[in-house]
């Protein structure tokens, strides 16, 4: 059997060449696209960065709240490094890097 006797047998087939164009317009166009989905899996994938990223900060700033009301000398100590407070009659020095 000859190859293009085969092609024009088989794929060119109305029924073959109707599925195949309704397959194509499924993959490539509406909602439920191929396309769509790629693009919706990698916002997931960001998505859940993301909130790996905000569960880390939370367990950071839960850590450091811990430590500031456990002890009223570790927010002495904070509020002197991070807002620059001072006693009276002290002077403070600000190095940058």
């Amino acid at each position: 059997m000859d190859v293009w006797s085969f092609l024009r047998r088989y794929l060119l087939n109305k029924y073959v060449l109707v599925s195949l164009v309704f397959a194509i317009v499924l993959m490539f166009c509406g909602e439920q696209s191929v396309v769509h989905r790629i693009e919706r899996s990698r916002q997931i994938s960001e998505l859940e960065d993301e909130i790996e990223l905000y569960q880390k900060r939370l367990e950071d700033t839960q850590r450091r709240l811990d430590e500031l009301e456990g002890n009223s000398d570790n927010l002495e100590k904070y509020a002197r490094e991070r807002y620059l407070m001072h006693a009276s009659g002290e002077d403070v020095y600000v190095f940058e890097q």
